[in-house]
C-alpha cells in the first residue's frame, strides 16, 4: 500500500526539547545551565569525567533516591546536553541506558576548575567511543563494585566510601609497575567514636581472563609494595565461586613465589555470594576469603570489608585520608586542579538540593 512519506528533513532533526550541539555550546546556554545544576549534578558530571560511563542503576545507587527520580534527573541533563547516553545491544532483555559526559557537562567542569575543555583532554566522540570499546562490560561491571558500594554507605550509619580512583587515574600514580582495575577506601566509625579505614587494589575478573595472567598480576604489586614501602591489599572479584577457586589456585602459587608475600595481602571473593534478596548487597558483607598460605583451599572465615585487615595482623592502616567537615577526603592527591589532571570527586555524594522549580530534584 502506498502511503505518504515523510520528509527527508524531517528524519534529520534533532529530538524534541533536547538543545542541539550549537546551542549546547553557546554562551546562554551556559548561563541556562549555571541556574538549573545544582551541586549533585556537578558532582555526578565529575564522576562520569573520572570513571567514563555509568548506567541508570549505578546513578541511582551513588546519588539517588529511587530509580524514577534518578531517570527524571539524568533525563533533564541529557535534555540539557550535559550528559549523553547510549543502550547498548543485548541478546535477550534490553541493557540499561548507559551515560557519558556531555559536550555542555564538560564545559561547566572545566569552567569550575578555572580550565578550558581542551585541557581536561574531552572530546565527545572520544567519550562515546566506549560504547564499542570491547572492555565496556568490564569497565562497568568495576564501576558496579563501587557503586554498590556508595549504596550501602548511604543507606548505613557509620559506614563511607572515602576513596575511589578509576583505572586511568591509578595508570597515571602506578602505570609503570602495575595497572589496577581501582582503588578504593572504606571506613567505618565504632560507636565509641573511634574510626577504622581499609585501602585496597581492585581486580575485576569477567571471566573472559586465563587464569595464568590473573596470578601473575601479583608480580608486579609486589615492585609497587617495594618501591613504595606500603603493603595495600589486591582484592580480587570474581563472577563465581567456581571460577574463585580456580584463581585462588592460580594466585597462591604466585604468591608463594614472592621475596615477600606480606607485602601483598590478597583476597578473593565472588558475586554469587552476595544475597540478591537483601537491600543493598555489596562486596562490604561477607564475601571476602584471604589468601593465607600457598594452600589456595585451605578453608577459613569470609571477612566483611570493614574487617578484612584483621586477616593481616601486621598490616598497616592507611595512611592520611583526614576528612574534613565538608565530606571531602584526602586519598593522597592534591586537590587541585592543572591541565589533565582534574582532583578525584569524593565518593561522598552531595545532599541533595530541595526542589524549587526544576523537574526531577528530589
Amino acid at each position: 500500500m502506498i502511503t505518504t512519506t515523510t520528509r527527508q528533513h524531517n528524519l534529520r532533526s534533532h529530538l524534541p526539547g533536547r538543545h542541539t550541539a550549537r546551542a549546547a555550546s553557546s554562551v546562554e546556554h551556559q548561563a541556562m545551565l549555571a541556574s538549573r545544576l545544582t551541586t549533585r549534578d556537578k558532582w555526578l558530571l565529575a564522576l562520569l569525567h573520572e570513571h567514563r560511563v555509568l548506567t541508570t542503576p549505578q546513578i541511582q545507587d551513588a546519588a539517588f533516591p529511587s530509580g524514577r527520580s534518578a531517570r527524571q534527573r539524568v533525563l533533564d541533563l541529557y535534555l540539557w546536553r550535559a550528559v549523553s547516553r547510549f543502550q547498548p545491544f543485548r541478546q535477550l532483555g534490553s541493557a540499561p541506558m548507559h551515560y557519558v559526559l556531555g559536550p555542555a557537562g564538560a564545559a561547566v567542569l572545566a569552567a569550575e576548575h578555572g580550565l578550558e575543555v581542551r585541557d581536561l583532554g574531552y572530546r565527545h566522540d572520544r567519550a562515546m567511543a566506549i560504547a564499542h570499546n570491547q572492555r565496556l562490560a568490564h569497565t562497568v561491571g568495576v564501576n558496579d563494585v563501587f557503586t554498590s558500594l556508595i549504596a550501602r554507605a548511604r543507606h548505613s550509619t557509620g559506614e563511607a566510601m572515602v576513596a575511589w580512583w578509576s583505572e586511568a587515574r591509578c595508570a597515571r600514580h602506578f602505570g609503570d609497575l602495575v595497572i589496577p582495575d581501582g582503588y578504593g577506601r572504606w571506613r567505618t566509625r565504632h560507636r565509641g567514636g573511634g574510626a577504622r579505614e581499609v585501602e585496597w587494589f581492585l581486580e575485576f575478573d569477567t571471566g573472559t581472563e586465563s587464569l595464568t595472567k590473573v596470578g601473575r598480576k601479583l608480580a608486579g604489586y609486589a615492585r609497587l609494595a617495594e618501591s613504595t614501602g606500603i603493603a595495600t591489599p589486591v582484592l580480587v572479584w570474581l563472577p563465581t565461586t567456581r571460577r574463585e577457586a580456580g584463581a585462588r589456585t592460580a594466585l597462591a602459587r604466585v604468591h608463594a613465589g614472592l621475596d615477600d608475600p606480606r607485602a601483598v595481602p590478597v583476597a578473593t571473593a565472588a558475586a554469587e555470594l552476595l544475597d540478591p534478596a537483601a537491600p543493598h548487597p555489596s562486596p562490604a558483607e561477607a564475601v571476602w576469603l584471604p589468601l593465607t598460605s600457598a594452600r589456595a583451599d585451605r578453608a577459613g572465615p569470609r571477612y566483611s570489608l570493614a574487617d578484612l585487615a584483621d586477616a593481616w595482623p601486621g598490616l598497616a592502616p592507611p595512611a592520611g585520608g583526614g576528612e574534613d567537615g565538608d565530606g571531602e577526603t584526602d586519598a593522597g592527591e592534591a586537590a587541585v586542579a592543572s591541565p589533565y589532571r582534574l582532583p578525584p570527586p569524593s565518593p561522598i555524594p552531595p545532599r541533595a538540593t530541595p526542589n524549587r522549580d526544576v523537574r526531577g530534584e528530589r
